[in-house]
């Protein structure tokens, strides 16, 4: 959902390769009917089924163009700084975390995707400005190994205040909360559950519990997290680690053979729900074709198959959830949030302060 989550690295990860759409530089149709390309820029988890990138194409007549570029907040700065002559024609995967400082910088211009008012009411931001269409959410939670934990006959963790226990000293591991979208989601929902002036004290206890911080999420899991397929590969010795709810499914999913339960599992007391947004960029080279991008990204036909991808949930009123989802990795029942403002005003000094306090 990364958010974001998103979580198609654990795919690449698990040795499945993701698929993408790129038409020809020249944009030239080769059925002769003179097709234009439409290009998107987006964070490295970008995924959609070739069958419905492909029917969008001959349904528009546009060939799609994906350049994916870094994890969220580098592919969001790449852009801001390239607006005056952008990469592309949409920008997809800027979230609620960073949203604030896209709009700020006048990344994207006004446009009201076709089948907005079925976009469900908790997910729509920006008023009557339409500068972002909202695309998918997830949650940033704590996965636990199973195994770990049935082994030593000890509870997983359920909370945050679980988590500076003394019995789950040096187990956690999480990602720079600057330079890795899950990081500063699991930040900010720490801010959001013990407010301004209790983050701080609690990220001291969690620090003097053992908690590991590295740069990103496919480090942290693929590397330290003992729990998942890659972890296990690397002898990988933390049994807690920064992730999101969809994790647990796609470890179910890519598994062969395929277990009957999944072998991680999530504290749902420790959620922060991220919400990813796409948007017409501003100079963009054919806006036209970006439109109809947008009003693709929000349809019925991609919200059923984008799950099963970029694991992460639909935001379409009756867009289909798959079964794993439902079984292996619901979303959290009451997860933190925070308003776009607050995070606008505070996120830079919180993670210039967590910096300070927990990396030095």
């Amino acid at each position: 959902m990364s958010i974001t989550k998103k979580v198609t690295v654990l795919a690449v990860g698990l040795g499945l390769v993701t698929l993408s759409a790129c038409g020809s530089s020249d944009g030239d149709d080769p059925s002769g009917g003179g097709a234009k390309t439409v290009t998107l820029v987006s964070h490295n988890s970008w995924a959609a089924s070739e069958d419905v990138v492909a029917a969008f194409e001959k349904q528009s007549g546009y060939k799609v163009e994906v350049l994916e570029d870094g994890d969220a907040g580098q592919a969001v700065n790449k852009a801001i700084l390239t607006k005056d002559n952008p990469q592309g024609d949409v920008f997809f995967g800027v979230d609620n975390t960073l949203l604030s400082r896209a709009l700020d910088n006048g990344l994207f211009q006004p446009y009201e995707a076709k089948g907005s008012d079925l976009i469900l009411p908790e997910y729509r931001v920006d008023g009557d400005k339409h500068r972002v269409t909202p695309v998918d959410t997830g949650d940033v939670c704590v996965n636990y190994d199973k195994k770990y934990f049935a082994d030593r006959k000890l509870d997983p963790p359920k909370t945050f205040d679980d988590l500076i226990k003394p019995e789950y000293k040096d187990l956690l591991v999480t990602e720079n909360a600057s330079t890795s979208s899950p990081g500063l989601g699991f930040l900010l929902g720490t801010a959001a559950k013990y407010g301004d002036d209790g983050w701080q004290d609690y990220w001291k206890k969690l620090k003097a519990n053992g908690v590991k911080v590295v740069d990103g999420w496919e480090q942290a899991y693929n590397e330290e997290f003992s729990g998942s397929a890659g972890g296990k590969k690397a002898k990988a010795d933390r049994p807690l680690v920064v992730s999101y709810a969809s994790s647990p499914p796609a470890e179910v999913i890519y598994a062969d053979p395929k277990p009957d339960t999944a072998p991680t599992g999530v504290a749902e007391g420790t959620c922060f729900r991220q919400v990813e947004y796409a948007g017409l960029l501003s100079n963009a080279k054919n806006p036209e074709g970006g439109k109809a991008l947008l009003d693709f990204l929000i349809s019925k036909t991609f919200q059923d198959d984008m799950p099963l991808n970029m694991f992460v949930y639909p935001v379409r009123e009756g867009a289909q959830v798959p079964q794993e989802f439902v079984k292996f990795g619901p979303q959290a029942k009451d997860p933190e949030t925070m308003d776009p403002a607050k995070i606008a005003d505070n996120r830079d000094q919180w993670v210039k302060s967590w910096t300070s306090l927990v990396l030095k």
